[in-house]
């Protein structure tokens, strides 16, 4: 996966905002790994992956419904916003341990 910044999370989250809250964890792992195949395909090809984009989580997010991007006193929002990044720092720690 490219290298994250903030935009990337603020994406993710707003994408998980309209998931119903019992697929969020799944759909941000799904993100995520759609990410990261799409910069593999990048990365072998040249060329954006058909579906995924260039391997950011912003084009894996940018392919679905996105809340309009509310402010950090929105609970849920903060809640998603930190499932995105919880997600992250554990494939960071698991890489990092292989």
């Amino acid at each position: 996966m490219r290298p994250i910044l903030h935009g990337d999370v603020t994406a993710a989250a707003r994408v998980l905002l309209i998931a119903p809250r019992e697929d969020r964890d799944r759909l941000c792992a799904r993100m995520i790994c759609e990410a990261e195949l799409a910069d593999k395909h990048v990365g072998q090809t040249g060329r954006l992956h058909p579906l995924f984009g260039n391997g950011s989580l912003m084009a894996a997010a940018r392919n679905r419904q996105l809340a309009e991007e509310p402010s950090f006193d929105n609970l849920q929002y903060c809640q998603c916003f930190e499932l995105v990044l919880r997600h992250l720092i554990e494939r960071q720690l698991t890489r990092t341990h292989s």
